[in-house]
């Protein structure tokens, strides 16, 4: 009798391995690795994934005494490679492997089962993901022969539609009303021919009309050395990594394309990360105009039924090039040859829920795993990659560093002036524009031509402050300021999404809540103000399009507003960091920073860093066709080697500081980083677990060096949604098994009632 090794699905980190069961010989063909069964454990029903299968029993223990998987959910979803995979991410990342192993699932699959009564079978629920079948009608040739009666219209209309061609029924029913009952009766009649076909949900063909991927006369320098290294890597076929380091509108994405073609020429597939689910409309366009219906989508936006079939298209093995964001890394491509993570650089491939992993290290092992290249693209590399290319080896895989320091044909790098505010506000400016960039952009308009305008900020201002006490309202639930938003007047929390009406908040008076005040007077900066003053400043046939998180909230909001600035003949895209990145418009001439300081002065070490690398994206969206490019950035510290850094175009100018600071600080990557959050109602319960838990940890490294536990101290926002935060840090050696220490720690101290812990692995957000 075959065994199964079965991961089940209870939330707890106690449950840290895998249970075998026996599979009864009717299961044998389906209870194969990755499939999703049902068991018994501890005289309940679960359910759980299989990890593995063996011929022999556990060690130790008599056959009789197993029990037997009752009863298969779901089929495969992962294979024996992803579910090693799946197991090094519990591990990494001190999480339970059923948390693992939840993103290679099938989408729209949830741990829950029902049944409709005691002698049914168990169903595992779904979110209306599943394969949709279309019926299809068609004249057969009996219809030249046959004369529907003179009272059955509907089946002449029918007929007449379906002389035009086969259509689905379901769009003769959207116009001819009564459709599908006169397809029933003219297939009865031998008439009509009914089929069933698979539809394949999220292929929206619609696609910017700057997408497009022509290829190229001749490569660059730079790109024949990038596709080579790739090649050199993807042939090795050991997990090497190649860091594509090329200045903005280098043409990253042709390299892509091209080792793409080459690894499917070989028979292997292709999985294509993007930061921002707004990068995919012109990312799709340009790889399916490269690859056709080979390319799959997978993102947030779409909905389940769109996920659930465009990853089938994978499982199947009709899509062999996966393009999409985070997530898209877990697509059930077997035969991977290249896995490639443009703009690697980027937070938004830390994954901010469990299991909390960085993309970058899961693809580094997924391709170790099946024998692909890593391919890391970014013309602001993370200090990370840069350290492992120095090193040259990391954990066993090599990793190769390749510059493309020049833009193709006539294209130059854009001009960069850094306009100091504070001599501005010295000078008699009060506008939110300097009077560089005001002029910039009413010279963009007489040319006719495109602009960027870039705040990462959304609403109107940062907050209302008091002006008589100084007081700034603040979310009853959070230790968050609340925002401003002109557009509705109200005030929102962006921690917990709770809104007030300004005049209900605090009272139906519009007045402090600390002093009574009527003199609220709305502070900084936010994108609505800007779309204000720029329809204010601009001629009224310069289209202004404001593209941040409110405005792309609905489906395919990304995409419309991108095709809307795409088709304008004169456009500023104004927006936050979704626009910084990746978009490729030649006619953009101008990108402004409306304030660069935003990040600064937070606190996080990786503060400078970030500001940097924004500055540098978004400053690379202008001059990327025929015509030169200029940016300008606004801000109050323009001494800052970040600053000075984007103004020379020289890199080295921001690097070294930052390096020398972080090395000092024993902060990455010179040392692995992780943030444990504990929050609760009960503050002291939570200050009680985050004591045991440091000292928990102290206790295990003792005086190892290169560890260091920072706290327990309140986190930056100590209460959101009522609950009160703390947290605490660990660093470790860059070469530690930090998730096993504190993942170990944290079992250690049991389930607390009414206590939640974050164990954040090589964290990326410390507030």
């Amino acid at each position: 009798m075959p065994y199964a090794s079965v991961v089940l699905d209870i939330p707890t980190r106690a449950l840290d391995g895998a249970f075998d069961y026996a599979v009864p010989a009717e299961l044998a063909a389906e209870a194969v690795t990755g499939s999703t069964v049902l068991v018994t454990f501890a005289g309940r029903a679960a359910v759980g994934y299989v990890v593995a299968t063996h011929e022999e029993p556990p060690a130790g223990v008599a056959p009789e005494k197993i029990r037997a998987v009752e009863q298969v959910l779901a089929p495969s979803a992962f294979d024996e490679t992803a579910a090693r995979v799946a197991a090094w991410m519990a591990r990494e990342y001190a999480c339970p492997p059923a948390e693992a192993i939840r993103p290679f699932l099938a989408p729209g699959q949830k741990v829950r089962v029902t049944r409709a009564s005691a002698d049914a079978p168990w169903e595992l629920q779904t979110e209306r993901a599943g394969a949709v079948d279309d019926r299809w009608a068609r004249l057969t040739p009996a219809a030249n022969d046959y004369e529907p009666a003179r009272t059955a219209s509907r089946q002449r209309a029918v007929i007449e539609a379906l002389r035009q061609g086969p259509q689905r029924v379901a769009e003769l029913s959207a116009t001819i009303p009564g459709a599908a009952a006169a397809v029933t009766a003219l297939a009865k009649r031998g008439v009509v021919d009914v089929t069933h076909r698979r539809r394949v949900r999220g292929t929206d063909d619609t696609t910017l009309s700057s997408a497009a991927a022509p290829r190229p006369e001749r490569l660059t320098n730079g790109q024949q050395a990038a596709l080579a290294a790739i090649d050199a890597a993807r042939t090795a076929a050991r997990g090497d990594v190649v860091l594509v380091d090329g200045v903005t509108g280098s043409g990253k994405t042709e390299v892509y394309l091209a080792a793409i073609e080459r690894a499917l020429a070989d028979g292997r597939g292709a999985l294509v990360l993007v930061p921002e689910i707004s990068l995919t409309a012109q990312t799709v366009g340009r790889f399916r105009s490269r690859f056709g219906d080979e390319v799959a989508v997978l993102h947030s936006r779409l909905s389940t039924g769109e996920r659930f079939d465009q990853w089938d298209l994978v499982r199947s093995g009709r899509a062999r090039v996966v393009v999409g964001a985070r997530s898209a890394l877990f697509a059930p491509l077997r035969e991977v040859g290249l896995i490639i993570i443009d703009e690697e650089h980027e937070g938004s491939y830390k994954q901010d829920k469990s299991p909390r992993y960085h993309a970058r290290e899961v693809a580094a092992e997924l391709a170790r795993a099946r024998g692909a290249a890593l391919v890391l693209g970014s013309a602001t590399p993370s200090l990370e990659s840069l350290a492992r290319c120095r090193a040259g080896v990391f954990r066993g895989a090599r990793w190769t560093r390749v510059e493309m320091p020049e833009r193709p044909g006539a294209a130059v790098l854009p001009r960069v002036t850094v306009v100091d505010m504070a001599e501005q506000f010295r000078g008699g400016g009060r506008s939110i524009f300097s009077a560089p960039l005001a002029n910039a952009l009413l010279d963009v308009a007489r040319r006719r031509e495109k602009a960027v305008l870039l705040l990462n900020r959304r609403g109107f201002a940062n907050f209302l402050m008091c002006r008589e006490c100084g007081c700034v309202p603040e979310c009853p639930h959070c230790s968050t300021a609340l925002t401003y938003h002109e557009r509705g007047h109200m005030l929102a929390c962006h921690s917990c999404g709770r809104s007030w009406p300004v005049r209900a908040f605090p009272d139906p008076s519009t007045s402090c809540p600390n002093c009574g005040s009527r003199y609220l007077a709305a502070f900084g900066v936010g994108t609505q103000r800007v779309e204000d003053e720029l329809r204010m400043l601009l001629p009224e046939d310069v289209e202004v399009i404001r593209m941040d998180a409110d405005t792309t909230r609905a489906k395919g909001a990304h995409q419309r507003l991108l095709e809307q600035f795409d088709a304008a003949e004169c456009a500023v895209l104004v927006g936050t960091q979704m626009i910084a990145k990746g978009l490729d418009f030649p006619e953009v001439t101008l990108v402004g920073v409306v304030n660069a300081d935003t990040m600064l002065k937070l606190p996080d070490f990786r503060a400078a860093e970030r500001t940097y690398d924004l500055l540098e994206q978004v400053a690379g969206r202008a001059g990327r066709g025929e015509r030169p490019g200029e940016v300008i950035v606004q801000t109050y510290w323009a001494t800052h080697p970040a600053m000075r850094a984007v103004a020379a175009h020289d890199r080295a100018v921001f690097l070294d500081a930052e390096l020398a600071e972080r090395a000092e600080a024993h902060y990455p990557p010179f040392a692995r980083l992780a943030n444990v959050t504990v929050w609760g109602r009960a503050e002291k319960d939570v200050r009680s677990t985050c004591d045991e838990l440091a000292a928990a940890v102290r206790g295990r490294v003792g005086d190892d060096a290169g560890w260091e536990v920072l706290g327990p101290a309140e986190c930056v926002k100590a209460r959101v949604k009522d609950q009160f935060r703390r947290h605490l840090m660990v660093k470790a050696p860059a070469d530690a098994d930090l998730g096993g220490v504190v993942g170990a720690c944290a079992v250690s101290l049991g389930r607390r009632a009414g206590i939640n812990m974050a164990v954040d692995i090589d964290a990326y957000d410390l507030m």
